[in-house]
């Protein structure tokens, strides 16, 4: 069969054969823990960290991944941000009638790749199948579970004024990706998403340097600015931003200047904002910078005493102006 029928949802023999010549293929770790709807993990210690999110971004395919490996790496970033490490997660599919088998089966691969590249094995899922147009294609929701070692409390309620703010790498990079992907956009400067798991960039911070790493946000929908703008609430801090310090790729400058759009409020994928303290500044970074998706990290701003949620950017022009949360969605389906 080429493509998804509606008995591939039954629970049936169909249902089966999909389990055991797809599924099966590229996640293992499934049929060594038993296909039960329910896994068994072994305890750990430490404090337990659990995320879900679920997964809708088109097109399914673009530069740089595609649904599934977005998937998997959102919610590995999700649970690093708290500063867990995260040790197994679940996948579960919505699939459209007549998806073509041969993108289902190239999802699962990204999947299983994702998951070995992260070293957080896949241990139950789900899918299910709807009629014709009662979906797009695939959905997915993964939810990951992770241990926060019991020295660790990283939280968007924890920058004190003191901090330095820095983000792991450019922004805007996914956002950008899937604009010109979806809108069939030959923007230039080989663009692509940057989604990445940072679950060992992360375990590298909490483990060489305990306590420096205050809270830590994936500026994923809503972009950086809404990020910083969360957590200068959530921590009743205010913050001051350099706009030219931050990172923003030659290609993706020229295509949100071309589009009108501010890189800032674009979503990213592979990224995170770390606030730490300013007497560890260096190691940080050096710790940061020494993995692959943590090479062009960069200070961008300080955080300061100042009204709750107040975030001042200053530009390059020399002036100043603040920072508000994204209002409205300027690209649906980002995720």
């Amino acid at each position: 069969m080429d493509k998804i029928l509606i008995d591939h949802g039954s629970g049936g023999l169909l249902s089966q054969e999909l389990i055991q010549g797809l599924f099966l293929k590229y996640l293992p770790t499934q049929r060594i823990l038993g296909l039960e709807d329910c896994a068994i993990i072994p305890g750990r210690q430490g404090k337990l960290a659990f995320s879900t999110d679920s997964y809708v971004v088109d097109p399914i395919f673009f530069p740089g991944g595609d649904i599934g490996r977005l998937a998997v790496n959102g919610t590995i970033n999700d649970l690093s941000m708290r500063g867990a490490i995260p040790f197994c997660m679940s996948l579960s599919l919505i699939l459209e009638e007549g998806f073509p088998m041969a993108d289902l089966e190239r999802v699962i691969e990204s999947v299983a790749h994702a998951s070995d590249e992260a070293g957080v094995p896949v241990v139950t899922g789900d899918t299910k199948v709807v009629p014709r147009q009662k979906a797009d294609k695939i959905f997915i929701n993964t939810t990951g579970m992770g241990v926060v070692p019991d020295h660790v409390e990283i939280s968007g309620a924890s920058a004190r004024a003191g901090d330095v703010i820095i983000i792991s790498g450019s922004v805007a990079d996914h956002g950008v990706t899937i604009m010109g992907s979806r809108a069939g956009l030959s923007l230039g400067g080989e663009l692509e998403s940057d989604t990445a798991a940072l679950n060992r960039m992360v375990e590298g911070l909490v483990s060489r340097l305990p306590g420096t790493v205050h809270a830590m946000r994936d500026p994923t929908r809503g972009g950086v600015a809404t990020a910083l703008t969360e957590i200068a609430q959530a921590s009743g801090v205010a913050m001051e931003v350099d706009e030219a310090k931050i990172p923003v790729k030659p290609g993706i400058k020229a295509a949100c200047e071309l589009l009108g759009l501010d890189p800032l409020y674009l979503a990213n994928e592979g990224k995170c904002i770390v606030i730490a303290a300013s007497d560890q500044v260096a190691a940080v970074l050096e710790t940061i910078r020494s993995m692959p998706e943590g090479k062009d990290a960069t200070v961008i701003g300080e955080v300061i005493s100042g009204p709750a949620g107040r975030v001042t950017l200053r530009t390059r022009a020399g002036g100043a102006r603040l920072i508000v949360p994204l209002e409205g969605e300027p690209l649906p389906r980002i995720c």
